[in-house]
């Protein structure tokens, strides 16, 4: 019981961290209590993959959902198989259904560890049950959780979705073409017809509102083979000294240096 000579320690006092004035607390934490947990899992790089929740095995795109649970399986296998301590590659996504469940359900058949990055949505977004149970997180904040999926990430699997897919997608290109971050992201597209329909990145090359050397981020793949090829052809396999391998951000020009 709390008394006027004895009042609470402030990151005791709920009321507090719940106000307005501790959201730089919140934000904090929601960085801090993944880093804290990835350096006691031994967590280095991902990949992660994008899709849209509404991707079910028995819809009409149901396919998207095996192909991705296929790609996780190949990935994971294929990240068992190197040689380090730290676990490498591990496949990521944003802990929910359709395409994000399909990878987190891969990888755990094929033995792996595997991460979710779930968010609080009004229509509950639950996590699903295929994710490593000391490596699932919920995040209040759609930045800082855009923040880790960045953070480790050696290459993004994108498969069809809608704004939210998207907006992440779009995210990673940008942060690669400013050359923010001081490594590259393999950026790959699941589903060649449907990107390409989707997003004419041919026509914002042709306005000038991309160079053409922008067009070199993006790589394709219509089948979980062809895909896999792509990422271990792409990623060094050679183990950074830190784990987590964080993409450090670059706080000057390149061309500044």
């Amino acid at each position: 019981m709390t008394t006027s000579s004895h009042p609470l320690l402030a990151y005791q006092n709920q009321t507090f961290l719940e106000s307005d004035d501790a959201r730089p607390l919140r934000i904090l934490a929601e960085y801090l209590e993944p880093l804290r947990a990835f350096r006691r899992e031994h967590v280095h790089e991902t990949i992660v993959f994008f899709g849209s929740a509404r991707l079910r095995p028995d819809g009409p795109l149901g396919h998207y959902y095996e192909e991705a649970r296929e790609l996780a399986r190949l990935v994971t296998e294929w990240s068992k198989s190197l040689p380090s301590p730290a676990h490498r590659y591990i496949v990521c996504s944003g802990g929910g259904g359709g395409i994000m469940e399909a990878a987190n359900r891969g990888a755990s058949e094929a033995r792996g560890r595997t991460i979710g990055l779930n968010i609080g949505l009004p229509d509950e977004q639950r996590p699903n049950p295929y994710v490593t149970r000391e490596l699932l997180f919920e995040f209040h904040y759609f930045f800082m959780r855009k923040l880790w999926f960045a953070h480790l990430a050696r290459a993004l699997v994108v498969f069809p979705g809608g704004f939210g897919t998207l907006d992440e997608l779009t995210e990673i290109l940008t942060l690669q073409q400013t050359r923010k971050l001081d490594r590259r992201i393999i950026v790959l597209l699941y589903g060649t017809s449907y990107w390409k329909e989707i997003i004419d990145f041919e026509a914002l090359a042709r306005h000038g509102m991309i160079s053409r050397d922008d067009l070199r981020l993006l790589h394709y793949a219509d089948d979980p083979a062809t895909a896999l090829h792509v990422l271990q052809a792409s990623l060094t396999v050679e183990p950074e000294e830190k784990t987590p391998a964080f993409a450090p951000s670059r706080t000057t020009h390149p061309d500044r240096r």
